[in-house]
Parts: C-alpha cells; sequence; structure tokens
C-alpha cells in the first residue's frame, strides 16, 4: 500500500476508535445523569477499559477503515451496525466473567448501541450527503445482478453505476469487484464493492474471482476520460482472458436519469488515443469569433466542416463557406441553416486556385478571421497529380495569403500537417510550401511600420481520425466485407487526434500571444503523445468488432505506397520545440525564407503546374523543398475508356 493509502487508513480507524470512547462515556451520562459523577471511579475505569479494548479488537477485525467515506451508504451502516453488536456483546460477556455486571447496569449496552451507531454512521453519512448536495444514494440495497461485471475506475460513474444496479429489477449487471489506475483506493470499498488492485493486477484478480465463481463476463470502464495507452492495455488483457470491454456514457448524461437503464456502450476508437484531449479555453476563442466576420475554405471537407460547426456556435457577425464542391459545399450550409437558422452566412462556390474569384470574394465578404482548410491531403492522389496538388496546397494558398493582406484581415490560421516535415510526398512538400510562405509574409508584416494588419498562424497536426481517406474508415469498410484489414507495413506509425480536438487545436491557436509567436513565423503544433502503430490499431478494430485477429479476420501488408513514409514527425531538426502558456499546445520556431525570393520562385512553380510541365514542377519543388526526397514519378499515358 502506499503511504496515503495508510494514511488514510489510520486516521479512519482512529475516528473511530475515538468515537467508541465518547460513546460509552455518553451512554454512561445518558443512562445515570448528573449522578454519574456518584459512581465508584475504579469501576467505572474498568468498564472503560474493557468496552475500549474490545472496541479495538472489533473495529481491527471488521475493517470499517476500508470503506470509502464519498460512497458511504445502508451497506456501510449495516457493517458499522455488526461492529457495534459485536463490540457491545463481547464487552457485555467479559464485564460478566469480571464483576457479574454488580455495579454496571444492563441497560448501558443498550443505550451504546444507538449511540455507538450514530457516533460512527453519523460523519461518513453526513460527509457523503456535503459531498451529494443531496440524500440520493443513502438508501439503496443490494440485489442479485445477472452479468457478472469489473468496473474500471473506482470514482464517481463507479458509484453511480454501482447505485443504479441496486435499483433496478431485476438488474442486468452484477459487479463483482473494481480497479482503478491508481493504488491510493485499492482494498477500499465502494458500497461493499471492493476496489481490488490496479490494472497490472488485472489476471490475478480475475482468477481471484473464478475462484470464487464471480468470473466477470465484461470489463466496463466508468470513467469519462481515459488515457488511450491504458484503453490499449485493458483492451488487450480482455482479449487475453476472454473478456470484453465497455463503457458508460458521460456522467452528464446519466445524472437525473433514474428512471432509464443505463446503457452500456462499446469502445470506440477514439478511446485508444494515447493521451487526454486538450482542454479549450472557449473565453478566449468566443472573443475571437463572437461578432466577428469568418470566412472559412474547404468549408465541405472534415475539417472545414467541424470548423464551420464550431464557429457558428460561437456567434460570428456572418459566417461565409467557400468550397470548389458543389455537394459539400451544399451539406453542410444545410446543417448551418437547421442548426443556427438566424446566423448570417453564404455559401460560396469557389476554388482557391483563381485569384481573381478570392479577391471577389474578399471584397465582398470583408472577412475579420480567415480559416484556410482547403487543400488536397490524400498522399497517393497528390503523388498521382502533383501539379494540382502545387496548384491547391501552394498557390492557392498564396492567394488566400495575399487576399488577406490586400484586404486588412487581421488574422488567417492554415491548416498543415505533420507530413510537411522532411516530406516523403508531394503532398508533405506542398503543404511545407505553403507554412513557408504564410511564415515569411508572417514575418513581413510585423516588421511593418505601425504594426501588421495581418497576422497569420499555421497549425500542424497528425491523422484525424475518420476524415476522408483516413485509415480507420477504410478498416471499417473492409471489416464489413469480411476482411482483409490491409496494412502498409508493420512498424508504420501515426500520429492520431479527433476531428473536435484538431478544430479546437486551431481556434486555440489563433489566440496565443506568446512571445515566440509575437516574433512571427511560428507554427503551433499539438502534443499528441506517442504515435500509435497501424498494426495495433487494425488488431484493435477487429477486437472491438468481437473477432479474433488472424483467425476472424487476416491482416495482410501491402508495402509502403508513392510517398509514404513508415514514421511521421512533428517538427524539423532545425525547429526549436518551445512550450506555451496553454497545456497541450506547442511551438516550432520559423526556418525562415526571404519572402520576395520566394514569391518569384512561386511565380515560376505556378507556371510551371498550370502548362503541366510536370518535370519542371517536380525539380522546382525539390529546390524549393531541399529536404523532400520523393522520387518522380513514372507517369503512363491513360487511353481512353481505361
Amino acid at each position: 500500500m502506499t503511504n496515503r493509502q495508510v494514511q488514510r487508513i489510520i486516521v479512519t480507524y482512529l475516528h473511530d476508535i475515538v468515537m467508541a470512547a465518547v460513546s460509552f462515556l455518553l451512554s454512561l451520562y445518558l443512562r445515570f445523569g448528573d449522578a454519574v459523577l456518584t459512581l465508584d471511579r475504579r469501576t467505572v475505569l474498568l468498564a472503560f477499559g474493557v468496552f475500549m479494548a474490545t472496541a479495538i479488537a472489533v473495529l481491527a477485525t471488521v475493517r470499517l477503515d476500508r470503506s470509502i467515506w464519498r460512497y458511504a451508504s445502508v451497506g456501510d451502516a449495516v457493517q458499522i451496525l455488526r461492529a457495534v453488536l459485536l463490540t457491545n456483546l463481547i464487552f457485555l460477556a467479559a464485564l460478566f466473567l469480571i464483576t457479574r455486571l454488580e455495579d454496571i447496569p444492563r441497560s448501558l449496552v443498550i443505550i451504546n448501541l444507538f449511540v455507538m451507531t450514530a457516533l460512527l454512521s453519523g460523519p461518513r453519512l453526513l460527509y457523503r450527503v456535503l459531498k451529494d448536495h443531496a440524500l440520493l444514494g443513502l438508501l439503496e440495497s443490494d440485489s442479485q445482478r445477472r452479468v457478472p461485471v469489473l468496473l474500471v475506475g473506482a470514482g464517481d460513474e463507479a458509484d453511480l453505476f454501482i447505485r443504479e444496479m441496486s435499483r433496478l429489477r431485476p438488474a442486468p449487471y452484477r459487479v463483482v469487484g473494481a480497479i482503478d489506475h491508481k493504488a491510493g483506493r485499492v482494498g477500499r470499498k465502494i458500497r461493499e464493492i471492493a476496489v481490488m488492485g490496479t490494472f497490472e493486477d488485472l489476471p490475478r484478480i480475475v482468477e481471484e474471482l473464478d475462484r470464487r465463481g464471480q468470473r466477470p463476463e465484461r470489463m466496463i470502464i466508468t470513467p469519462k476520460r481515459v488515457e488511450g495507452t491504458d484503453v490499449r492495455e485493458l483492451l488487450a488483457i480482455g482479449d487475453k482472458l476472454g473478456i470484453k470491454l465497455s463503457r458508460l456514457p458521460r456522467l452528464t448524461n446519466l445524472e437525473g436519469r433514474f428512471d432509464t437503464e443505463i446503457e452500456i456502450k462499446p469502445i470506440d476508437v477514439e478511446d485508444l488515443l494515447g493521451r487526454p484531449q486538450t482542454v479549450l479555453n472557449r473565453d478566449a476563442v468566443s472573443a475571437l469569433i463572437a461578432g466577428r466576420r469568418v470566412l472559412v475554405t474547404g468549408a465541405g471537407g472534415t475539417i472545414g466542416g467541424e470548423l464551420v460547426r464550431q464557429i457558428s456556435d460561437l456567434g460570428p457577425a456572418r459566417l461565409t463557406l467557400m468550397d470548389n464542391s458543389e455537394f459539400q459545399l451544399y451539406e453542410i450550409d444545410l446543417e448551418v441553416s437547421e442548426r443556427h437558422p438566424d446566423l448570417s452566412r453564404v455559401a460560396i462556390l469557389g476554388d482557391v486556385r483563381d485569384r481573381t474569384r478570392v479577391s471577389d470574394v474578399f471584397a465582398r465578404e470583408r472577412p475579420d478571421v480567415v480559416f484556410h482548410a482547403a487543400a488536397l491531403k490524400h498522399v497517393p492522389m497528390v503523388e498521382s497529380n502533383p501539379n494540382e496538388g502545387v496548384l491547391t496546397n501552394v498557390i492557392g494558398t498564396r492567394n488566400i495569403a495575399d487576399a488577406c493582406v490586400e484586404s486588412g484581415v487581421p488574422t488567417m490560421v492554415l491548416i498543415s500537417t505533420d507530413k510537411a516535415i522532411n516530406p516523403a510526398s508531394m503532398m508533405g512538400a506542398t503543404k511545407r510550401l505553403a507554412e513557408a510562405y504564410c511564415q515569411s509574409l508572417d514575418i513581413l508584416e510585423r516588421r511593418r511600420a505601425g504594426g501588421p494588419r495581418t497576422r497569420f498562424t499555421t497549425v500542424r497536426f497528425g491523422n484525424v481520425l475518420g476524415s476522408t481517406g483516413s485509415v480507420v474508415p477504410l478498416f471499417q469498410r473492409q471489416l464489413a466485407r469480411g476482411g482483409p484489414l490491409t496494412v502498409t507495413d508493420p512498424e508504420m506509425k501515426r500520429y492520431f487526434l479527433t476531428v473536435r480536438e484538431a478544430v479546437e487545436l486551431v481556434l486555440q491557436a489563433c489566440t496565443l500571444t506568446d512571445p515566440h509567436v509575437e516574433e512571427g513565423g511560428a507554427i503551433v503544433v499539438l502534443d499528441m503523445g506517442e504515435p500509435i502503430r497501424i498494426l495495433d490499431l487494425a488488431q484493435q478494430m477487429i477486437r472491438l468488432a468481437g473477432l479474433t485477429p488472424g483467425v476472424d479476420i487476416d491482416i495482410v501488408y501491402t508495402g509502403p505506397r508513392p510517398g509514404e513514409k513508415l514514421h511521421e514527425e512533428l517538427f524539423h531538426g532545425q525547429e526549436a520545440l518551445l512550450p506555451t502558456s496553454l497545456n497541450g499546445l506547442q511551438i516550432a520556431t520559423p526556418r525562415t525564407a526571404d519572402h520576395a525570393l520566394l514569391n518569384r520562385a512561386l511565380d515560376e512553380l505556378n507556371e510551371a503546374a498550370r502548362t503541366r510541365r510536370t518535370d519542371q514542377t517536380l525539380a522546382l519543388v525539390r529546390r524549393l523543398v531541399p529536404e523532400y526526397q520523393g522520387e518522380q514519378l513514372a507517369l503512363r499515358k491513360v487511353e481512353p475508356g481505361e
């Protein structure tokens, strides 16, 4: 046990001994009143000594100190009553053998039964009521449940689940124990349910429960936030032990809903992330968006669409949605109209490659904040179409950035990718050029006399779960077909984050005022923990479907596609990694480029890409991004009808 755990046990045990002593003296006074002062002192001290010796021994045996006061209930009161009865019966028998009860009336024991019970249970139940601000949950009693389950977590959600299972008739689950990530509550109880150990003890705990005939059929994760590494560990252990893993809905969805049965949910892929999600400073973000005119490019895409949803919730004065896909633009515009029917908005069909169209949109809409999410992001697709990648990712970004400066837009945010670091693909190389242009323009603007008209922020993150072209939807489709799941290489790893988390990062990044950001050209990066091996993700998704990898569903290796790397990076070797004032956000210091020289080079690159001179396009990209190591494509002619 930890020192903290030992301290809690000692304090609780000492409390109970003191309450036992007080109960004896109070009972004596209630029996004799003021006449207690006339009793023989030696007789009283003898009785008091026998009572305390008995109470100390009984309390050490019954172990009331294992119960967690935060979750005190009728079950704990029953244990207290048992200890009180045992103490008084043994005391009565011992005192009879010593004094034949000649000077101590038997009614003292009857009085002490009530007094000692009240003094031991009162503080516990009062503490529980003060914590809960209510009397809910104090009156449930245990009953048999059907499916034996082991709870993961020993907090509020676990207590709520146990309480609900006590209330339901018949209850669908029978809680046989609990485990917790930390050792602080191991050995204690929640409503008579023992916290049996930590995650590392899980095999031993299951074996022990199996010997009792209580082998759990399911593990239920109760906390609303659990580290992805812990979820993966529990999933692996549960797979070996043949125990399914589930989780509760969020506690906020359960509170006040005691008329319906708690729904046990399967583990989501998002639960496998290796870190808690970043907490958003909503006040700062709201101040940036509320009452402002906001433009989002690529508004129909995965990131752009989520940006639109979250921005629309923050009360902008006007929201401009821009995309070159008619259907995607229609869908997101319809969703916003249903979500916020009174919000002033406009859906603009346009391509960021078209400089004239971009300028016209900026002149009409006069945005205060621009989020540039439009890009070609699918690595093999851009690898096969390098000119299109250059025109959208590089020239399109330049068009938006230049329009921001010309229109005096105060804030522009560029959405980048970890594939821009030491790029092995055209997609990564083009995004690196987009970063470099916005960085150089940001530095140029901050050196402007009188201060910058436009501040540029570049946000870099890894793969987005569920986004178009990502591996998770691919695995889901392959699972639906019965497999196999295709993995590039057993050692391939990627950083992952949820769509909502990615967008919250984007919103948060443009509120940073750290000194290194104010210097210009900095790139904001989310601390995404450790990268996840794609093979592990595939195996876990098979297990989440209730199947066994290699038995029910095969995994095959396809080999790296053009432009793919085994391991992605978040920082270049020449970028210093600096912390920020917000947890989970870091800054990569800029690799500076002369804006005028870069602009002239992009003119040349634009001409090569528009005239489809692919060899020249590739050569210019390699010259502008020296770390790009992609091989020149052997393009083939596509025959009609092929």
